[in-house]
């Protein structure tokens, strides 16, 4: 049992680099194109969803409508947000290390 456990972990570990780093391209591109959907296309936000790519469908969009902006987020890994500004579009806000 010790050694599954421990397998489990040596592969998440080894994984977790490649898999953070689409989760957080995934949400970037879903916050972009769903903010850009949103507030420059006029479109409701669950339509949003039919411009992502395939493979996005652990990706959750939110928006707040208030400060022009929608925040995609893949569970417990990345979180990434797009806020629409006049004369910008829909800006991806800085990343945090």
């Amino acid at each position: 049992m010790a050694l599954a456990v421990a397998g489990v972990a040596a592969l998440g570990w080894f994984f977790w680099v490649p898999l953070q780093g689409n989760a957080i391209t995934g949400t970037s591109y879903g916050a972009r194109v769903a903010c850009s959907c949103r507030f420059e296309g006029g479109r409701p936000l669950n339509d949003c969803r039919k411009d992502f790519e395939e493979g996005m469908g652990l990706i959750t969009l939110s928006e707040d409508v208030e400060a022009k902006s929608v925040t995609a987020k893949f569970p417990l890994i990345a979180s990434q947000t797009a806020t629409y500004r006049e004369g910008w579009g829909c800006v991806l806000e800085p990343w945090k290390n």
